[in-house]
């Protein structure tokens, strides 16, 4: 079993790993003061917090892209390297929520901390509204896009969606409702479900996310749909009732979500990454609490083909995916 110096990055929420062909892992997060995106690379996990790294985007200094840059993520699709990110043109809450919508960063040059930084601008929806998130997957030579937003229509502060894309920066045809906040365990402090992230085995496609305050109460749940049925229609998709990683107080790691997926160092294991807190937020907003660090765990599958996760800093050990 591979074991990791955790966490393998400090002060980073929402850590998004890819493992590109070139053997490198690429990371970026929510970097504390929300106002760049960095890229860092290095060829393992443990490396990463002292690898290469560098500033690729600032927020502009006023404007929809100058406030609250959160979660980016980094992916390479059809030969290009893509951030999707979530900014806000200020910090204030409207209606009971943020500001926020999803933007996409290209850049065409084979080492994305030294390239060049394309703006391809908003990724529109079919309704505008406080929107976060945004992870892609591609499957049968067709490219989705799977977020979180608020619908005015629908109580509570995001639900999760799918939909195909045209190219790396716009939807085309329908957009589906895969989730919204309906147990306990998704609302507490808020109704969320936010954060997908997409890792397809065993013939299914499974999306875990995040619900609840972004507290000790933050957590994980998952979603799954057969890999050959139709991802747009809803009705093809299931919901697990319990979440499957949540706060423990034994390993002192709270609050654990927004997760990503990748493989390990051998190509062999699964690998979670997820942030999670040392200790319970007892003052202020937690969002304002820089503590979330990166952490990476390998977890293994069941006999029927689904995630087993285990507890925050005590992976799982079974057979592998």
């Amino acid at each position: 079993m591979i074991t990791y110096k955790n966490p393998i990055v400090i002060e980073r929420a929402d850590p998004w790993v890819y493992k590109h062909t070139d053997g490198y892992y690429y990371f970026t997060g929510s970097v504390p003061g929300y106002q760049e995106i960095e890229v860092r690379r290095a060829k393992s996990l443990n490396e990463l917090e002292h690898g290469e790294r560098a500033s690729v985007w600032q927020a502009h200094a006023t404007g929809a892209m100058s406030s609250l840059i959160w979660a980016p993520e980094i992916h390479f699709i059809q030969g290009r390297w893509y951030i999707y990110f979530a900014a806000a043109g200020t910090d204030e809450v409207a209606k009971g929520t943020f500001q926020h919508r999803m933007y996409v960063l290209e850049c065409d040059n084979e080492n994305p901390l030294t390239g060049n930084w394309i703006e391809k601008g908003q990724v529109k929806t079919a309704f505008e509204s406080f929107s976060l998130d945004a992870t892609v997957f591609e499957l049968g030579n067709k490219l989705y896009y799977v977020w979180a937003q608020k619908d005015p229509a629908i109580p509570g502060n995001s639900n999760l969606y799918i939909s195909e894309m045209q190219n790396p920066w716009t939807l085309c045809g329908k957009q589906t409702l895969l989730s919204i906040p309906a147990y306990a365990w998704e609302k507490v402090g808020f109704l969320v479900n936010e954060g997908p992230a997409v890792i397809i085995r065993n013939g299914k496609v499974f999306i875990s996310y995040s619900g609840s305050a972004t507290d000790e109460n933050y957590c994980m749940g998952l979603l799954w749909a057969d890999a050959e049925s139709n991802l747009l229609d809803g009705y093809n998709w299931h919901k697990l009732a319990e979440p499957v990683f949540m706060s423990s107080e034994k390993n002192r790691l709270f609050g654990p979500g927004h997760n990503s997926f990748t493989r390990s160092e051998d190509g062999k294991q699964d690998v979670l990454i997820y942030h999670a807190r040392p200790k319970i937020v007892t003052e202020g907003d937690p969002l304002d609490v820089p503590d979330r660090h990166a952490h990476a765990q390998v977890f293994s599958w069941s006999e029927d083909g689904f995630p087993v996760f285990g507890e925050p800093g005590q992976p799982m050990t079974g057979r592998e995916g």
